[in-house]
C-alpha cells in the first residue's frame, strides 16, 4: 500500500576533487542495499558536472527504512560518503517510524507525513 511506502531524498555536494571517490563510495553503498530485504529503490541522480547529488530511496515500510538506517550501509559507508561531501537537504516522505524520524531529525531530516496521493 502507498501509504506504508517510505522514500527519502538526500542532497548532496561533492567536495572538489572528490568525485571518483564518491563514486566509488555510492556504488559500493548501492551494491549493499540491494541485498537489504524491503529496499525497493536506491538511485542516483546528478547534475551534468557531477559535483550536485540527489539520492532517492524508497522502501516497503517503516521496518525496512529502520533496518537500513540500522545496518551495514548506513553506519560502515554513509561516514566514508560525508568525508566526501556535504547534505544540503534530507527528506523523508512517509512515516519511517519514530527511532528513524529521531534519527534523521538529529542529522537535519525533515519528515513528511503522508496525506493524499494516488500510486499506479
Amino acid at each position: 500500500m502507498v501509504k506504508e511506502v517510505v522514500r527519502l531524498t538526500v542532497n548532496l555536494t561533492v567536495n572538489d576533487g572528490k568525485l571518483d571517490a564518491f563514486q566509488s563510495v555510492a556504488r559500493t553503498m548501492t551494491e549493499s542495499s540491494k541485498t537489504e530485504p524491503g529496499t525497493l529503490g536506491y538511485e542516483w541522480f546528478s547534475s551534468a558536472d557531477g559535483k550536485r547529488v540527489r539520492l532517492v530511496e524508497t522502501y516497503a515500510d517503516a521496518a525496512a527504512v529502520e533496518a537500513h538506517f540500522l545496518g551495514f550501509v548506513v553506519q560502515q559507508w554513509v561516514p566514508q560518503l560525508a568525508a566526501l561531501c556535504s547534505v544540503d537537504g534530507f527528506e523523508i516522505y512517509g512515516d519511517p517510524g519514530q527511532k528513524v524520524a529521531e534519527m534523521a531529525g538529529g542529522l537535519g531530516g525533515v519528515v513528511y507525513h503522508y496525506w493524499l496521493g494516488i500510486n499506479r
